[in-house]
């Protein structure tokens, strides 16, 4: 069964970096959406914006992304201290469109293990979780 983490729509984070990962961190998440998505259309008026879905199970984190018309040739993901960063080019008769996402992905992720795969025009990018981040059943014995 996969569980929805989050949907993110499509905003430039304000605020990165350690200093600002500790416990306020969901309050600051939040506080960030707002003033991205207030000041989103004014930063980036003509930027085309497409949708990222992040879920899990209990083996794998999903990053989903909507790319319609982009061909396998003209994306790029790369991670990068924390970040997951997709590029994405789709070239029309009359012009070229150009995505940019970053998205924090979580620590417990094997990176070298990570894959990705592009249907439909839909980019699924797979992150295995390390072990000691899976979940396990403890058994509870009854004295």
């Amino acid at each position: 069964m996969n569980r929805l983490i989050r949907y993110t729509n499509p905003r430039v984070s304000l605020f990165r970096g350690p200093a600002f990962q500790n416990s306020w961190s969901g309050l600051e998440s939040e506080i960030n959406h707002l003033f991205e998505s207030a000041l989103a259309d004014i930063a980036t008026p003509s930027a085309p914006r497409f949708p990222v879905d992040l879920y899990e199970d209990k083996d794998n984190v999903y990053v989903r992304a909507e790319l319609p018309g982009v061909n396998r040739d003209a994306i790029s993901l790369e991670m990068v201290d924390g970040y997951l960063s997709l590029n994405a080019t789709r070239k029309t008769d009359e012009q070229s469109f150009n995505y940019t996402r970053s998205i924090v992905i979580p620590e417990a992720v094997q990176a070298d293990r990570v894959s990705a795969t592009l249907e439909h025009g839909v980019l699924t990018v797979t992150l295995p979780k390390q072990e000691q981040a899976k979940p396990r059943k403890i058994a509870i014995s009854v004295s």
